[in-house]
């Protein structure tokens, strides 16, 4: 069976299966396309070994590609030899315990102090209910350290009177209480307090709502957010999720309690709250260089 042949047959199975969709079937082609050319189509499925995929993997690598976006096109490779290997054509997956390379940790964007005090203290026109809503939001998000999704599905009975903390319902369903800065609960006050202006035929008790009295949504909160940052002179692009990780990085430096931090963020893991202490170390070798008087050689 030749390697086009193998891909073939597996692309049909997979077309006739109800759970994949067409765009995991477009993914699983383009992939299998880059395997095509690097093994060459008429090469016969039983020549090729796990040297020859380690040899395709290397290349991937070198391209620039990612490890998770190696290792995708792993699957789909081992997909065609689990279907040859099914058909009785090979005996062995030669796919099985080559491994894509890990992908660098993507370290979280955090804006400095300064930066978020520039946008936050931006002018809010009080006439403007959605300027009222959006000043409570982005002040929550920085104040408790929520995901934005954590943040949309507030409901008015999360609000824990008088305002100090909240409860959270985050990922798998795990609910948190996290406490709320001064702003913060000024912010969210203001926004109670005119927020039955927005209230239309059909209500929600979402804490944050648009004028026609549906709950926001995610696409419209990063748009406000980024139309904020620019207007209040950012030279660069604010996501939501910068101001969790800005939260959780302030507070880092000031207190070193990674524990109170992964109760703070919600995460199941002390590891994922661990990539907040590189964070760290990077603002503590900047005042380490400006400020220790051994740090470096003066200049002359």
């Amino acid at each position: 069976m030749t390697f086009e042949d193998a891909i073939d047959r597996l692309l049909s199975g997979l077309s006739q299966s109800k759970h994949r969709s067409e765009h995991t079937l477009s993914a699983y082609a383009r992939d299998l396309k880059q395997a095509h050319q690097f093994f060459g189509a008429t090469r016969s499925l039983e020549t090729i070994d796990t040297l020859d995929v380690i040899g395709w993997v290397r290349q991937l690598s070198q391209q620039g590609l990612s490890g998770r976006s190696i290792a995708r096109k792993l699957s789909a490779l081992r997909g065609v030899c689990r279907e040859a290997m099914s058909a009785g054509v090979i005996t062995t997956n030669p796919v099985d315990g080559v491994r894509a390379p890990k992908s660098p940790r993507r370290l979280p964007h955090a804006l400095h102090a300064d930066a978020v005090k520039q946008l936050l203290d931006s002018p809010v026109d009080p006439a403007q209910p959605d300027a009222v809503r959006d000043q409570a939001l982005f002040e929550l998000l920085y104040s408790s350290g929520l995901r934005l999704n954590e943040a949309l599905q507030l409901t008015l009975s999360d609000i824990r009177p008088p305002c100090e903390d909240i409860r959270v319902l985050g990922k798998g369903a795990k609910e948190r209480i996290v406490p709320v800065g001064r702003p913060a609960q000024d912010a969210i006050r203001r926004w109670c307090e005119v927020r039955s202006q927005y209230l239309g035929s059909e209500s929600t008790n979402r804490l944050f709502i648009t004028a026609k009295g549906q709950p926001l949504g995610p696409r419209t909160a990063q748009r406000r957010l980024a139309e904020r940052a620019q207007r209040a002179g950012l030279d660069q692009h604010v996501h939501p999720h910068a101001l969790r990780h800005s939260a959780a990085t302030h507070l880092l430096e000031s207190s070193g309690d990674l524990r109170a931090i992964q109760e703070f963020l919600g995460h199941a893991s002390l590891s994922t709250t661990q990539v907040y202490t590189h964070l760290d170390f990077q603002h503590l070798a900047a005042v380490y260089d400006q400020a220790h008087p051994r740090a470096r050689a003066k200049k002359s």
